[in-house]
């Protein structure tokens, strides 16, 4: 089963890079741990949250090595790709399956990138401040 996804949601840790052995030779991938958002319109032009739902990301190539580099636990990201179910089985030989997104692209959410540099500077600019000080006091 193939379809195509379109959601937004929040990393839920770190992405962790590997290198995978393929037909094709060595690749580079990662996998993204998303919680993505469940927003229903509200009817009044604005959207409730019917809460979401956890879901693996699957990212491949130059993609995952950028994925890798840029995104941290808690950045909030856009992904596209195409819906894949996956069986497999576990341990106890029961048949299992698993839906991930093998994504097409991955981007920030530039509202909250915005959010994040400002909580950044401003806490290593308190920092300075207190460095200052200890420096002054000594």
């Amino acid at each position: 089963m193939s379809s195509l996804f379109f959601g937004r949601g929040n990393l839920g840790q770190d992405p962790e890079l590997r290198e995978v052995e393929t037909g094709d030779g060595k690749r580079q991938v990662v996998t993204l741990r998303v919680y993505f958002d469940r927003p229903v319109p509200d009817g009044d032009g604005g959207f409730e949250d019917r809460g979401g739902f956890w879901m693996d990301v699957t990212v491949w190539g130059a993609r995952a090595e950028q994925a890798a580099r840029v995104l941290r636990k808690g950045a909030r990201v856009a992904v596209a790709g195409r819906l894949v179910q996956r069986a497999w089985t576990d341990r106890e030989g029961n048949e299992r399956t698993s839906l991930e997104v093998v994504a097409d692209s991955v981007d920030l959410d530039i509202a909250r990138i915005e959010q994040v540099a400002w909580r950044e500077r401003a806490g290593k600019e308190q920092g300075r401040g207190e460095e200052e000080a200890a420096a002054a006091s000594a």
